[in-house]
């Protein structure tokens, strides 16, 4: 079986088989924005140095204080899409310069030349650990090419780890449509109950779980608990245990 991008491209890789005593393989399949990668509303501080704002230009605090964000709460009830969200925020961000952005203008310009710098530890070491356990790790992302580039995409090491990009750039199929879950299950090679998914969206996650998947709600102000509760519907023995604590 090879590797299957549904993103534009072509890759082939050996893809790994369950080494357990069960037979039937189990799978990871993870959102990339927010679960995998930080989120920007983490980075504001940083970035107004980048682009030499003053501190707090940035004022849109997303999921860490929605009482604050009057566009977050109106993607959270559906008013806006989450591309809309990030087309506005692109926009007016680009403004403060002068210049006219879309949202890989500010992806790249907030984040610097190097991706690496900006994945979660927490899900380099929980995707380590299920590679680890012969499970198989997919992502299936609404807009991981549209956000963040093919040369931003190209330089990620993490991707080395992922048996499956399933990406609605291409695909033209959004979460939470069920089509979504079945490309991203179909890419992994694993049933619905054999899978948990996690996304830091509540409505992506309500998808998955009426496609029959396990879901986990990613919290991006926890994200430590988020992959822990992962790690547990995936049956992976704590880390904690491993060390002896």
């Amino acid at each position: 079986m090879t590797r299957k991008w549904l993103d534009g491209t072509n890759a082939a890789m050996p893809m790994r088989h369950n080494t357990s005593d069960d037979w039937e393989p189990r799978g990871l399949l993870l959102d990339f924005g927010g679960v995998i990668s930080i989120t920007l509303f983490e980075r504001h501080r940083t970035t107004e140095r980048l682009l030499g704002f003053k501190v707090g230009a940035l004022d849109w605090p997303g999921p860490f204080a929605p009482e604050k964000d009057a566009l977050w709460r109106d993607m959270l009830a559906g008013k806006v899409s989450e591309r809309d969200y990030w087309a506005i925020r692109a926009r007016d961000t680009g403004r403060l310069l002068g210049e006219d952005w879309s949202m890989l203008d500010l992806i790249q310009r907030a984040r610097g030349p190097d991706p690496n710098l900006h994945v979660r530890p927490e899900a380099i070491a929980t995707i380590a650990r299920a590679r680890a356990a012969g499970i198989r790790i997919g992502i299936l992302s609404n807009e991981f090419e549209l956000f963040y580039g093919r040369e931003m995409m190209d330089a990620l090491v993490i991707l080395k780890s992922i048996d499956s990009i399933v990406d609605a750039t291409h695909t033209k199929i959004l979460k939470p449509d069920s089509r979504a879950y079945a490309l991203g299950l179909e890419a992994l090679g694993t049933r619905p109950e054999r899978t948990v998914f996690v996304d830091d969206q509540a409505r992506n996650v309500e998808g998955a779980r009426k496609a029959g998947l396990h879901a986990v709600a990613f919290d991006v102000t926890r994200p430590a608990e988020s992959y822990a509760e992962a790690e547990r519907l995936l049956g992976l023995v704590p880390a904690s245990a491993l060390s002896g604590s």
